[in-house]
């Protein structure tokens, strides 16, 4: 029987195939700007460019977590309601209390006992991540909306808004916040043997359990850390719009889920990478932010999403055939 490690330098390759992957999609990124730049004398201006990069660093924060799920396999579509009861929650303490820390702790403790639920269904009770997040889903929305009745939390205070509103240096504060769980990220997925067993686990998960690899207990922790982010990205939300209510992350669940897509990590498992996360969010930002800018009605960005989801998964089985 190969030891752990064997596993994790065997599943090295997949992470080497996807850095080149992710210099195509930054071309295309760049290729991307040059339209936008063309086409609208507004896109290539400071306060375009700045906004663009706010709204990468929510999706990507959303969208990080959910990589380490993706890449076993799995998927978790219980991240944008997770977001409301972890926002919410971090609300009340926070208007409760007057405590942001608490607050904030309460958000991302929320949102990582939420994930580790989804773990356990999943590992302990068998279920497919798709069946068992998607009832976590509506349980969670069942939850947040009895807990608020209807109300609405605002008015944090200003310490704690520079979270989402805050600059440093000109530039955003979530942006600093993306750039640093990038580097987290990447570093955890690609270089730690944790990171290793995750892509082993999704490219064969029987070889990597005969492997000595501990499935059950890393699928607990990737859903955990997904569910960590959303908690996450919940008090950037918080921090941002300075408000919270039931419905607040009712339609983030599939942005999220199409970054990943979009950034080159397979549905399939074991291939993908968390840096091609964050150009995924930035591809897609950048095409909503040119269809405001040249005026294309909003009901259209929703097929325009959906049309490049279909392309990226239509990539990715074109890709693992040829790899075949």
């Amino acid at each position: 029987m190969s030891s752990t490690p064997d596993v994790a330098v065997r599943s090295r390759l997949a992470p080497s195939r996807d850095v080149i992957q992710a210099l195509y999609r930054l071309i295309a990124v760049a290729l991307l700007c040059a339209a936008l730049t063309a086409l609208s004398d507004v896109f290539f201006t400071t306060n375009n460019i700045l906004n663009v990069l706010r709204q990468t660093a929510l999706l990507f924060l959303m969208a990080s977590g959910l990589t380490l799920v993706i890449l076993t396999a799995g998927l978790d579509l219980s991240v944008g309601a997770n977001i409301a009861l972890s926002a919410c929650l971090a609300a009340s303490v926070m208007k409760t209390t007057g405590s942001p820390l608490l607050g904030m702790a309460t958000g991302i403790g929320c949102g990582a006992a939420v994930g580790f639920a989804n773990g356990i269904l999943v590992t302990a009770l068998r279920i497919p991540s798709f069946i068992a997040t998607y009832g976590m889903m509506w349980m969670l929305t069942g939850v947040t909306y009895y807990y608020m009745a209807g109300e609405t939390i605002h008015g944090f205070p200003p310490g704690f808004r520079q979270l989402g509103s805050g600059y440093l240096l000109g530039v955003p504060m979530p942006v600093y916040i993306m750039m640093l769980f990038l580097f987290i990220g990447a570093f955890f997925a690609q270089r730690t043997v944790w990171g290793q067993q995750i892509y082993a686990i999704g490219a064969n998960p029987v070889a990597a359990r005969l492997s000595g690899v501990p499935v059950e207990r890393r699928l607990v922790l990737v859903y955990a850390v997904s569910g960590a982010m959303a908690g996450l990205a919940s008090l950037i939300i918080l921090a941002r719009i300075n408000s919270a209510q039931g419905d607040i992350g009712e339609e983030l669940t599939l942005p999220a889920i199409a970054a990943v897509l979009v950034g080159g990590t397979s549905l399939f498992g074991g291939s993908g990478t968390v840096a091609g996360t964050m150009i995924g969010a930035l591809f897609l930002t950048l095409v909503l932010n040119g269809m405001n800018l040249l005026q294309i009605h909003s009901s259209w960005q929703p097929l325009v999403t959906g049309i490049i989801i279909l392309l990226a998964v239509w990539i990715d089985n074109r890709t693992r055939r040829s790899d075949a």
